[in-house]
């Protein structure tokens, strides 16, 4: 499965596609898309799409993912942002792809293992994750992350949906806890074998 990895941004939009195969993650090609501080708002707009657009037609990816942007301190850097998201969201949607969506501290822990890593740390572990990719900016480097992070979700809700993985005992091993279903089967077990030789001892 080919993934294509967003990063909106007004001024950077960054993108990166791998492919997944099994637990394998391939390079495939990353880049940003830059628009002109010059330009108007609605210029700027169609020259994300237009980016993306060439984008999926070049590399022709079978998903795509975005990442979440959150609201910052200025309201017209989040409004202005959010219209960036937008474009991210509808260009590939157009084309028929499905899209997920990963909240930045989602896509940081699946990548680095802790929701508050720096760009730095991502850059690093995505070129570990994907031996011989040339990340060109943090901004593509965020948008590689955005694609693994993906795969490793599609990855795992396809176990799930065909029974080869229980999600709750899953989610307790990688935190390292015992599932508590078990040790009350156990229990159960010993009180129903206690319960029964009670019911079967005759008093007198």
């Amino acid at each position: 499965m080919r993934i294509i990895g967003i990063d909106p941004g007004l001024r950077f939009t960054g993108w990166g596609i791998i492919e997944s195969e099994g637990n394998r993650l391939h390079h495939v090609a990353n880049g940003v898309i830059k628009t002109l501080s010059t330009n108007e708002l609605p210029q700027r707009l169609v020259e994300i799409h237009d980016g993306i657009r060439a984008v999926l037609a070049d590399y022709q990816p079978d998903e795509a993912a975005v990442e979440i942007t959150l609201a910052n301190k200025n309201p017209s850097s989040t409004l202005k942002l959010g219209m960036a998201r937008g474009i991210a969201l509808i260009t590939p949607a157009l084309v028929g792809l499905p899209v997920g969506e990963y909240l930045p501290m989602i896509v940081k822990k699946s990548v680095v293992g802790t929701g508050h890593a720096t760009k730095e740390q991502v850059l690093m572990m995505v070129e570990r994750l994907l031996p011989g990719s040339k990340v060109t900016s943090t901004d593509a480097s965020d948008a590689l992350a955005i694609a693994i992070c993906h795969a490793h979700n599609v990855s795992t809700g396809r176990k799930w949906a065909a029974g080869v993985e229980d999600p709750i005992a899953a989610a307790l091993k990688k935190a390292g806890i015992e599932d508590p279903r078990l040790a009350k089967k156990g229990a159960g077990s010993g009180a129903d074998k206690t319960k029964g030789k009670i019911r079967g001892k005759k008093f007198r």
